[in-house]
């Protein structure tokens, strides 16, 4: 494995980095505090690239490799975990499936647009009482005709309510397997199909410049050419997705955590108390040695899954050991990092405040903290 980026990874890092800082930064705290999407932001994200990255460039896309992406999405959470959230959901869970698994049609259809940041696209998987058992879905899908009938309710969704969003990828029970478990099926469903509301979510504790929605279907008909893959594949075109996104996750952890560390790090070395400055203190400088070797125990682990990935080798196992450890690496550090703030920690005029809330995502979004357990648990054989 080569530790040392490519000349064109570093490029992609730094002008990435450049933009963050010069771009997002200056948004961030009143995006979070209004609780507001940034349509701005976001098309100069998609103008940058930073959508569709791994897909071929034939669809608009950047076919660039997992590291590359992974790379990007750190740097964007390293000052914001809003707009990390935007980038990583809109290309692990909007672009992805359409990519693996969508025909010809639907990708000429959709990922020119979707890859420039033209339009958004969603993930419809969570539901009010199917969260973690994923696979009890209750949303259903009954053929008629020529057409499928949905109906049911998805929560949590992001990009799905912007006045860019275009369609949701939706899930939903189609019958019910030889084994008696659900057959579940993936659809592509665009906005303004009636019968189909995207509803956007307020009063959230974190990723408050995000776009979160909850998805309501009452008897919404789509065409069946608007199948995604073939009947019965749903659950495991979800289990796919899953693993990539996670390696997202996994970057906006490590990302996250660098931003909080670099807060950290500046503040300890400007406040003095006692005649010097706090990171001199050596309970202050573990603190911070101990955030650095954390980071970059989770860096180390999450770029070497994205290498399996890049190397078409099984990578399951490092994706879920690389979201779980880097999210709850983000959660000590940034707890650290508002401890080494005291007071003002606690304030919003301190951007520490916000990667300390926008931490708590990672340990449930996109398999919690529990979930990574049990996968790893099967994938190493105690289970």
């Amino acid at each position: 494995m080569e530790f040392e980026l490519s000349m064109e990874q570093e490029i992609l890092r730094k002008t990435v980095r450049d933009f963050a800082r010069e771009v997002i930064a200056p948004v961030a705290g009143e995006l979070d505090e209004k609780e507001e999407f940034s349509l701005d932001t976001c098309r100069a994200m998609g103008e940058l690239g930073l959508f569709g990255i791994v897909v071929d460039e034939a669809y608009g896309g950047g076919g660039m490799d997992y590291i590359s992406y992974i790379l990007a999405v750190e740097e964007i959470a390293r000052v914001d975990g809003s707009h990390a959230a935007t980038i990583a959901a809109g290309n692990s869970l909007g672009i992805g499936p359409l990519f693996y698994y969508g025909n010809e049609e639907q990708k000429r259809k959709y990922l020119p647009d979707l890859c420039t940041g033209k339009a958004l696209w969603g993930f419809g998987l969570t539901e009010p009482n199917a969260g973690s058992d994923a696979g009890s879905a209750a949303t259903v899908a009954v053929k008629d005709g020529n057409e499928w009938v949905i109906n049911g309710s998805k929560i949590f969704i992001t990009n799905a309510s912007t006045s860019i969003s275009r369609g949701v990828t939706v899930m939903a029970r189609t019958g019910t397997r030889d084994d008696k478990h659900p057959e579940l099926t993936c659809f592509l469903v665009e906005l303004g199909t009636p019968g189909f509301e995207a509803r956007e979510m307020h009063q959230k504790l974190m990723w408050r410049g995000s776009n979160t929605s909850e998805l309501y279907f009452e008897d919404c008909r789509v065409p069946a050419e608007n199948m995604l893959g073939k009947k019965g594949s749903g659950f495991h075109q979800m289990l796919e997705t899953l693993d990539a996104g996670r390696l997202s996750i996994g970057a906006m952890g490590v990302g996250g955590a660098q931003g909080a560390y670099d807060l950290a790090m500046r503040y300890a070395k400007e406040r003095e108390q006692f005649g010097r400055a706090i990171s001199s203190f050596q309970i202050n400088a573990f603190k911070l040695a101990d955030m650095a070797l954390e980071i970059e125990a989770a860096r180390l682990l999450l770029h070497k899954a994205c290498w399996l990935k890049d190397k078409h080798k099984n990578f399951s196992k490092h994706a879920a050991m690389a979201k779980l450890f880097a999210s709850e690496v983000m959660g000590r550090v940034a707890a650290e990092a508002v401890q080494l703030h005291g007071g003002y920690g606690l304030m919003k005029e301190y951007d520490v405040e916000r990667f300390f809330r926008d931490q708590k995502l990672l340990t449930i979004g996109e398999g919690t903290s529990e979930i990574q357990r049990l996968v790893i648990a099967r994938l190493i054989g105690v289970i």
